[in-house]
């Protein structure tokens, strides 16, 4: 780049940030905002490497690309498919991506996963093009965008693998995985670590076998075996998901999961859970009764939204509150569950599961 390329660019630069110090405290998301640009600001004080600057620029286009592309999807519920690349379209798992994938999108999910072959084509070439959220990662093999989502505005091309996974999970309302190698392992265990800290979900994970098969079966007998048993996780933890070789048993795992549970947050402190339709008072009292344990302080309550939930977009829904100890999630996945066989889903609801 020329000296007088840079200068315009700089010169664009400072009346672009110039621009938005004047509108930043009219903007929605000022604080955010402003806490962004204060960490740039700082960083650029300190002798940090050239190539920690350049990981940081990176990260940020990845993510702003990630940003834009499932804004207008936000309120699609989605399924992330995980699995080996390497997966020929004539395997028993190839095949039986392919079906779920298909399922899941006829119940009016989306499905997201890699842009790559194997599980991850199998996942498009069920869901079709129309339903389907492609994220590549740029690698030196396996790089290449399968044909069923290559050229798709919804096809995007990461850098890292952490902005790649942050988004293959963040927009995610499900999880399925399906047999792979090392990335599928280190995949599926990291969807457990998170789930169990509470830093993912709650959603359904679904870890699916072909036919017959083990793979996943085996894989929870080691889990049962030298983690339960050992004590290095807690006996509830194996709630956090489902081990299944039937595409029909998969899905009922992620419809069942959202028929009376929508979602939740935290806001000061309580755990706030949003139902699509009320359970009634004696029905609270029956959670209080079997799961007093997760509670730190107080009761499961009903509530309508709290005052910090006022912009809320699930501001209309019931919801139940409790201080909940963020550590049993395991049992806190078994209320989720006692929950959905309490409520009468409205018939609207039934129908669409995939709504957010």
């Amino acid at each position: 780049m020329t000296s007088s390329a840079s200068f315009d660019t700089l010169e664009s630069l400072q009346a672009d940030i110039a621009e938005l110090i004047v509108r930043l405290p009219t903007l929605k998301n000022r604080q955010f905002i402003q806490q962004a640009l204060a960490t740039i600001v700082r960083l650029a004080d300190t002798e940090i490497e050239r190539l920690d600057w350049k990981i940081l620029s990176a990260a940020l286009a990845d993510m702003e690309r990630g940003f834009q592309l499932f804004y207008d999807y936000r309120h699609v519920r989605k399924v992330t498919i995980f699995g080996s690349a390497r997966l020929a379209p004539d395997t028993p798992d190839y095949q039986m991506a392919l079906e779920f994938a298909r399922a899941v999108s006829q119940l009016g999910f989306m499905v997201m996963t890699g842009g790559g072959g194997g599980i991850m084509q199998a996942g498009h070439e069920g869901a079709g093009r129309e339903n389907s959220f492609g994220l590549n990662i740029q690698l030196p093999f396996e790089q290449e965008a399968n044909p069923f989502i290559e050229g798709d505005p919804k096809l995007v091309h990461f850098k890292y693998f952490f902005t790649r996974k942050l988004f293959l999970l963040k927009e995610s309302d499900a999880v399925a995985l399906f047999p792979g190698g090392f990335g599928t392992q280190d995949e599926a265990f990291e969807c457990m670590t998170l789930s169990q800290t509470g830093k993912f979900g709650p959603v359904p994970l679904v870890l699916i076998d072909r036919p017959g098969g083990d793979y996943w079966r085996s894989w929870s007998e080691y889990v049962d075996k030298q983690l339960v048993q050992n004590g290095l996780v807690s006996p509830e933890d194996p709630s956090l998901y489902t081990v299944t070789d039937n595409v029909d048993v998969a899905c009922d795992a992620i419809t069942r999961f959202y028929q009376v549970y929508h979602s939740c947050r935290y806001v000061g402190g309580k755990l706030v859970i949003r139902l699509k339709t009320d359970i009634s008072d004696a029905q609270v009292e029956q959670l209080n009764a079997n799961f007093s344990d997760i509670i730190i302080q107080g009761r499961i309550e009903k509530s309508q939204a709290l005052p910090q939930e006022a912009q809320d977009e699930t501001v209309e829904l019931p919801r139940l509150i409790l201080y909940f100890n963020q550590r049993d999630l395991g049992r806190l996945y078994q209320m989720i569950a006692t929950i959905n066989r309490m409520g009468t889903p409205l018939p609207e609801d039934a129908a669409h599961p995939e709504r957010k």
